[in-house]
Formats: structure tokens, sequence, C-alpha cells
């Protein structure tokens, strides 16, 4: 029952053209060392479904990506994702744009094994006219129209939580656990990392358990890396990297991507990466956000 990984291993389970969903919530909480390992890999053609940030602008600027489908891409204080607005703008991706509540949705059809959820979200909008595949349904029981939301399975799914066991209980103690209980729900193949690996005893303490969000069958593997969602947050442990991302953004217009990923990525290790970044101690030291 030990389901612990090294990232390069879990990723070794991603493969060109799967679908791949990415836990997380614009700048926070997102599994970014597994981002990294899977940009350092010779995976192509994805599809990803994402709340999307940092992880799907540096998806898109590697040449990884065929098609996304995303509610938004955004760095919250920086409202543009830079190198998802470069890739978008450039037609080179296609996408499945949609509302927020509808990408839900389409996740818990899969998790369901259902094809679609009706819903009156998107009717009256133009969702329905920029995503042909999107269909409008009669209801059986009165006169009224629904959207159908396909199921969004996925191939597998990468989230990043607070702590986990090696049996694959994971804990998000965050105010906000975003869809990542949905996203693992919804994958083949779920690769949860986690800033602190803990004895399954640990779930037991007090109200711990409370924190468990998703059934420990529904991870596939748990990859360990403290300050694993750096420049990210991870709501109560540590916040986003404000000056990380001031740099990130900057380098899509100096530069490109090329440098940022031979600076912080091209072959360097995680620890590598903390160590420019200023070390463990510093990330775990970043203020939490105040909104």
């Amino acid at each position: 029952m030990n389901k612990v990984l090294s990232a390069a291993d879990a990723i070794a389970g991603i493969q060109s053209g799967m679908t791949l969903g990415i836990g997380g919530w614009g700048p926070r909480r997102k599994p970014m060392a597994l981002v990294r390992e899977l940009l350092r890999s010779d995976v192509r053609d994805l599809t990803v479904v994402a709340y999307g940030g940092a992880d799907l602008g540096l998806l898109c600027a590697s040449g990884k990506v065929k098609k996304v489908i995303f509610a938004f891409a955004t760095l919250d204080f920086i409202p543009l994702e830079p190198y998802f607005r470069q890739a978008r703008q450039s037609g080179e991706l296609e996408v499945m744009e949609i509302d927020e509540g509808m990408m839900l949705l389409g996740l818990r059809a899969a998790a369901w094994n259902i094809p679609f959820i009706p819903t009156n979200l998107g009717l009256g909008t133009d969702v329905v006219k920029v995503n042909p595949d999107l269909k409008i349904i009669d209801s059986p029981y009165d006169d009224k129209e629904w959207v159908a939301m396909p199921a969004l399975k996925l191939d597998a799914a990468l989230v990043h939580v607070d702590r986990a066991d090696a049996r694959g209980v994971c804990q998000i103690k965050g105010p906000d656990y975003y869809m990542d209980d949905w996203f693992a729900r919804a994958a083949d193949n779920a690769i949860v990392s986690c800033d602190e690996l803990v004895d399954t005893e640990y779930f037991a303490r007090g109200d711990e358990a409370r924190y468990v969000l998703w059934e420990r069958s529904q991870t596939s593997s748990v990859v360990p890396i403290a300050g694993g969602a750096h420049p990210s947050s991870c709501n109560p442990l540590y916040g986003f990297d404000v000056a990380h991302f001031k740099e990130y953004a900057a380098s899509a217009k100096e530069g490109g991507y090329g440098t940022y990923f031979e600076k912080y990525i091209a072959g360097k290790s995680e620890d590598e990466y903390q160590q420019l970044v200023g070390g463990l101690d510093a990330i775990q030291q970043l203020p939490l956000p105040v909104y």
C-alpha cells in the first residue's frame, strides 16, 4: 500500500497526447514541483484542464500543450498569465474557455462516470457560441433548455496538498481547497505532491481527519516535496512569492521562456531550484496573502 514515488517516477506515467488536469487556483497551491519535472520530460501534445496560473503558462511556453480547457489563467496580482497570453494570442492553441462552475461540473461528471451534467450555466451567453462542442438539450420534464456540460475525463491529474501518508490519505488545511478533490476523482492517475509525509496515525489525532477531502483509493502516487507549490502559495504553510512572480512575468518580455527555463529548471533538481529562490526556509517564511 506504499504509494510514495519520486517526482521523476510519478511523472513517468504521463505520456504525450494525454489529458492532464492540474489542481490549485491561479497562484495558489499549484503542484509546481511536479510541473517543473514535467517540463524536463519529452511529453508533448497535452490537453490541459486547469484553473490556470504559472503551471499553465510554463507548459504552454514549453510547447507541450495542444489544447487548453480553462476558466481563467491568472497570477492574481498580475491579472493575465503572460506566457499563456502569448500562446493564446498567437493562435497556436486549441481552446475550450468555459465558466468556472461549468468546469467543476465537467470534473464531477467524469468522477461520477456519466457523460454530462445538465446546467443552466452558459445559457444566453457566448460560451455556447464559441464552444461548438457544447450541446443544448431539452428537459424531459418541462419546456426548459439546458447546457449539457460534458465530462472532463482526465488521464492524469497533478495536485499539491499540505500532508499525505504513504497510503494516499491527503490533507488540505487551507481555507479553500478549490476543486482539487474533483481533479483527483476525475483522473485515472492522480499524482499528489505534499509538503509533509506523515504517519497514518497523524490523521487519528484531534480533528485532523476533517481536512481529508477525498478517498485514498483515488490517490495513485504520493510525492513528498516540501515547498513543492513554490512560487504559488500553500496556505497555511506559506504564501506565494511576489518577487519571483514579478521576475517570471518580466521574463516573458525580457529573454522569454528559454531564459527562465535555463535559469531555474533545465538540468536542475528541485533542491537546486529551491536554493536559487532562497532555500526552503525562505519559502516557508513567505507571508500569506491578505484578500
